[in-house]
């Protein structure tokens, strides 16, 4: 036997129908929307990290105050460098800086001397290697930059990088911190050391 189906029957199968695929329609935009909003965050957080790590890489950076060379004979032995840091850095841990030295015998890496302050009546440092001495810091962070109040002379002894300055030689220092940022200084011997004891570079 043949079943006939009403109108009114017809007319709700239809409408469960819709209602169906209304319901599947809201599940999928919902799914949707939630991976967009997930997406949305990550996006959004690995852009701060980013824009965090860069700004690290512009501001993180020492700043010369002053250049001072010592002086022994007619050369340079040993040049100190005056750093604080810059406007708007953090943190700086000497430590974890190293240099670039660019002087007239080549390009050398130094790193850090991790064992103290520099004592100029111990000799001299370990080859391609500064050190430091702290001219002004009010909380004992030693090797730490973390006030803008800090002064710290970055110490390098020539002879342990490429030997002593000459007269009208010129030296380019690289720092680079552990945030990435890179501070250059140029300095140039001045043409006559004679009946000098230290000489501003």
């Amino acid at each position: 036997m043949f079943e006939f189906i009403t109108d009114e029957e017809a007319r709700g199968q239809v409408g469960i129908g819709t209602l169906i695929v209304f319901i599947a329609m809201v599940l999928v935009a919902a799914i949707a929307a939630g991976v967009l909003i997930n997406t949305a965050g990550f996006l959004q957080s690995k852009s701060q990290e980013t824009g965090q790590q860069s700004s690290k890489q512009v501001s993180d950076r020492v700043q010369e105050v002053a250049t001072v060379g010592n002086v022994s004979g007619n050369q340079v032995d040993i040049v100190n460098v005056t750093v604080t840091q810059a406007p708007g850095a953090g943190e700086i841990d000497i430590y974890n800086a190293t240099v670039t030295w660019i002087g007239p015998s080549g390009t050398d890496q130094l790193v850090a001397n991790t064992s103290g302050e520099y004592d100029s009546l111990s000799g001299s440092l370990q080859e391609n290697e500064f050190s430091y001495q702290t001219v002004k810091d009010s909380d004992g962070s030693d090797n730490v930059l973390n006030d803008a109040d800090d002064r710290l002379n970055l110490v390098f002894d020539t002879g342990a990088i490429n030997g002593a300055l000459g007269e009208g030689e010129e030296v380019t220092i690289k720092i680079n911190t552990m945030a990435g940022a890179t501070t250059s200084i140029r300095f140039t011997v001045p043409e006559s050391l004679g009946n000098k004891e230290a000489v501003e570079l």
